[in-house]
């Protein structure tokens, strides 16, 4: 058993690398909440143009940077280890990975609208959102470089720089969006509606990358050597990324695509359903950065840890790391439920989408607990580089479960009666509860066996 002692030590150690990553998470999640609220002030149109195009994006997204998000347990096993210099050599091999793939991504994201006319999207949004689309995936190259900058000073347990840049790029995303979304005439731009979010987030992409360059070039982070010389592609660092961090994008991948085919599905009941599934799900995506960020912390604790050969110290991380979610979850739950009608007013001034915005809010509130624990689990596993087997739980609980249920119960099938977009939250809900627990046993496993741990450790 630990003692109280070491357990207060290991929380102060979460706290300190985790509370940026919170702030940096919201602030990312405050670029889509500004997107939503902008949009939606247009026109349930735009605002459904909006998440559309979203739906796309980020799944694609997602999956190549699982590949720069292997730097983090990576970098974090070095640094504990000692080995803080080899870092620079992790992330210049990361960076030719995203540079590919990203240039493939970007091209396909482009040219993506006979997507949206192949599931039956409403048509009234098609054109709003293959143009978002095209205008967000110009900043994705700077994005996933932007990433990998940030993955490496998170290594090193170093997490404000992020939150920072992700604060200054909030504060520069709000008036880009004013000034594509509703036009300027004195500067010669025109109004633009929802395809206007696309444009100045891609600008804050740029701006977020040559930050980050400067801080990585010009701090402490020199130790990690990135910019002391150049690299070519090696096949060998390559392979290992791949195999450590494509199992860590297709979990991304799985979750994230999930949502978002939930989100395209409801894009065929109508622009006032996917509206106020946005609004929803914006609600409940802001309470699950705080888990989110816990899940970072604990790779990087637990990563840490491992590398300096604590094992007992790498399972107090992941317990404390999970503990504080579970309080989390409990806090957001109740504040989702008592105040999902004020804020669904503040996205929207339309009745209908607002009492089905609220609707849904309940059981937002309710896989608040599941989603925490789920990618708390997956943070806690990451550190120990087990990042295969959380890919194939999302498989099974959301794709082979979650998503057959939720279409069930959204258009009815035999003796289940039909709920519309409330069918599929609840798809939502059961894969989410589905894939925790099966996380939470493999984490309890795997934290207790050293040989394996010791196994994991070497890829």
């Amino acid at each position: 058993m630990w003692t109280r002692a070491a357990t207060a030590a290991e929380l102060r150690a979460l706290t300190r690398v985790v509370w940026p990553i919170v702030v940096t998470q919201l602030s990312q999640m405050g670029m889509g909440v500004a997107d939503t609220m902008m949009a939606g002030r247009v026109s349930a149109a735009d605002l459904a143009g909006v998440t559309l195009g979203g739906n796309l994006y980020w799944p694609s997204m997602l999956l190549l940077s699982g590949i720069v998000m292997s730097i983090t347990p990576s970098v974090s096993q070095l640094h504990g280890g000692g080995r803080t210099g080899e870092s620079g050599e992790v992330v210049r091999q990361a960076l030719w990975i995203a540079l590919v793939g990203g240039a493939v991504t970007t091209w396909l994201l482009h040219n993506a609208e006979p997507v949206y006319h192949l599931i039956g999207v409403d048509p009234v949004a098609i054109p709003i959102a293959a143009a978002y689309l095209a205008a967000l995936s110009t900043g994705l190259l700077p994005l996933l470089g932007y990433m990998a900058l940030r993955n490496l000073c998170d290594g090193l347990s170093w997490t404000l720089p992020a939150m920072c840049i992700g604060l200054s790029g909030l504060v520069l995303k709000v008036p880009l969006n004013a000034l594509f979304i509703y036009g300027n005439e004195s500067l010669g731009i025109a109004p633009m509606g929802g395809v206007g979010c696309g444009w100045a987030t891609a600008l804050v992409m740029f701006y977020q990358l040559a930050a980050m360059t400067t801080v990585v070039a010009f701090s402490r982070v020199r130790m990690a050597r990135l910019f002391a010389r150049f690299s070519w592609p090696d096949r060998r660092e390559i392979l290992r990324l791949v195999r450590l961090g494509v199992p860590i994008g297709i979990t991304m991948f799985v979750e994230v695509g999930f949502f978002s085919v939930v989100g395209l599905s409801i894009g065929a009941l109508g622009v006032v359903q996917v509206a106020s599934h946005q609004i929803a799900f914006n609600v409940a995506g802001i309470a699950f950065m705080v888990p989110l960020a816990l899940g970072v912390g604990a790779t990087i604790r637990v990563g840490t840890n491992i590398g300096a050969g604590r094992i007992d110290g790498a399972r107090l991380a992941g317990a404390v790391a999970m503990g504080v979610v579970g309080a989390w979850s409990l806090v957001s739950a109740a504040l989702i439920l008592s105040l999902r009608q004020g804020v669904s007013e503040l996205f929207s001034s339309d009745p209908a989408v607002i009492q089905v915005a609220s609707a849904l809010m309940v059981l937002g509130a309710l896989f608040q607990f599941f989603d925490g624990a789920q990618v708390g689990a997956i943070g806690t596993l990451r550190g120990y580089k087990d990042t295969r087997a959380p890919a194939a739980i999302g498989v099974v609980a959301y794709w082979c479960i979650g998503l057959p249920v939720g279409a069930a119960l959204c258009y009815g099938m035999g003796s289940l009666p039909e709920l519309g977009v409330s069918g599929y939250w609840w798809g939502v809900v059961i894969g989410l509860g589905i894939a925790a627990t099966l996380l939470l046993i493999r984490l309890y496993r795997l934290s207790a066996d050293s040989d394996r741990i010791a196994a994991f450790s070497t890829r």
